[in-house]
């Protein structure tokens, strides 16, 4: 059997799609996205991690006997997010960050209460 190439054709399909490929560029078109929307994630940086997550130590360590490291991981989590967004970085910086912190404090919260 010979492979017959067609060289006029217009449409290029994948047969071996990347899916972990696909998914990183998807992301990434995502925070090109929300360039325009810089402040709304500084304030959903600072309520989210300083409303939100900087109280779960006190009732991790409080209630469920979680070490002090719990309260170390969520303030640097805050810090990075917020020089991240005062200092100026760019969005993909900011939205990653957020998106880690979050990702990171609900699983010190999943992980010492369940």
């Amino acid at each position: 059997m010979e492979a017959k190439s067609i060289s006029g054709s217009k449409s290029v399909s994948r047969v071996n799609s990347n899916l972990a490929g696909d998914l990183y560029i998807s992301y990434i078109s995502h925070l090109d996205k929300q360039n325009e929307n810089r402040l709304l994630w500084f304030f959903l940086a600072l309520m989210i991690h300083g409303v939100l997550f900087l109280a779960s130590p006190a009732i991790l360590i409080g209630y469920f006997g979680a070490p002090v490291l719990v309260l170390a991981i969520t303030i640097i989590n805050f810090f990075a997010n917020l020089i991240a967004n005062m200092g100026g970085a760019g969005i993909r910086t900011t939205v990653s960050l957020f998106y880690l912190g979050l990702i990171i404090n609900l699983a010190l919260i999943v992980f010492y209460i369940l």
